[in-house]
């Protein structure tokens, strides 16, 4: 099963250095036990395009979809055994980035 773990922070501040050191330690872990699929970061809210061609509109506005004090700035795409498993993942996520996580399994 694929889970989707999204960072949701209310501040554009880059993480630390100690939060990165933890990152970095959390990913390798992911990495030897073979449960990471993809991990990166986005640009903040201001960066974002919405586009919308739908019935060939060709709507393109520099907004994010919603405006909101929190986002998402990063995620893990990851893979886990059952729901349970990824919740201790997201928990120790949640702690090495020291921000929300927000889990989410794939269909």
């Amino acid at each position: 099963m694929q889970f989707l773990m999204s960072v949701i922070t209310d501040s554009l501040d880059m993480a630390t250095e100690e939060e990165m050191t933890a990152i970095t330690a959390f990913n390798l872990r992911l990495r030897e036990n073979n449960a990471l699929v993809f991990a990166g970061g986005l640009a903040g809210p201001q960066e974002s395009w919405l586009l919308d061609n739908r019935n060939v509109r060709g709507a393109i506005a520099n907004q994010p979809l919603v405006e909101h004090s929190e986002f998402i700035i990063g995620l893990w795409i990851v893979e886990s055994s059952d729901m349970e498993s990824a919740q201790q993942l997201a928990s120790e996520a949640s702690r090495a980035c020291n921000r929300k996580i927000e889990l989410r399994q794939f269909l």
